[in-house]
């Protein structure tokens, strides 16, 4: 008999347990590396290096690429001058990203295995970061967990530092379950992983300073960056402390 659910957290974690399969997932996603997977194509965000190249976003400083799969954006940021933790769920994602970084000749990457809502000390424990990227992990976090993920921007992301966001769109020619979020409990599934509205991103984010929130521009196949838009792709701004 199982009676130890007595804080918020046991609360948390008792949920978590619904969407097992969900997280379990990750653990064999990047066996086959030649799978046609938008993501594991070895180019950063286009709406990242945008940011970067128009100076919209600062470059260096300390940055963490939150599911960082095999590493395209930590890449990009480090040969930008960041100090880059890259942290995800899955090892092999994290052996993928680190041979990449040996070829590149970058050294300014930690990688950091584990889930970075949980896990306690597995990010932040060199200082708070001025930037935090967040490519396609928000959208496959349970609801519940969307109270994590703020706190974890409140502990990790410096006064004045920049978050970074690319996840799921709903609507035409979006991508992402649509279900409300009771829904996904009742399912004991994430049918993928959720998508969200812009104003479902605003409502999230809103003690943040919005800098853009548009549709991920369609890339090329020639192109340098990856782009696809289905995906919302926003860049705001911690307030400073008072």
């Amino acid at each position: 008999m199982d009676r130890t659910t007595r804080t918020a957290e046991d609360v948390l974690r008792l949920l978590d347990g619904l969407f097992a399969e969900d997280a379990d997932k990750w653990q064999g996603f990047y066996e086959d590396r030649s799978r046609p997977v938008p993501f594991f194509v070895a180019k950063p965000d286009e709406n990242l290096a945008d940011h970067l190249g128009t100076g919209l976003l600062p470059t260096g400083g300390r940055a963490l690429d939150l599911g960082c799969g095999p590493g395209r954006n930590a890449l990009h940021l480090a040969a930008r001058g960041f100090e880059v933790d890259a942290v995800d769920l899955s090892a092999g994602a994290l052996a993928w990203a680190r041979e990449r970084a040996d070829e590149a000749g970058l050294d300014n990457i930690r990688f950091l295995h584990g889930d970075a809502f949980t896990t306690d000390g597995l990010v932040g424990d060199r200082g708070a970061y001025d930037l935090i990227h967040d490519s396609g992990c928000f959208h496959h976090l349970p609801p519940h967990r969307r109270v994590s993920y703020l706190a974890f921007l409140d502990r990790h992301l410096a006064p004045g530092g920049h978050f970074s966001l690319t996840c799921f769109a709903a609507g035409p020619g979006g991508m992402g379950s649509e279900l409300p979020d009771a829904a996904f409990y009742r399912d004991a599934s994430l049918h993928g992983g959720l998508a969200y509205t812009a104003d479902a991103l605003r409502g999230t984010f809103d003690g943040f300073e919005e800098l853009t929130l548009r549709r991920m521009h369609d890339e090329p196949a020639g192109s340098p960056h990856f782009g696809e838009s289905f995906l919302w792709t926003g860049l705001f701004r911690r307030p400073r402390a008072a």
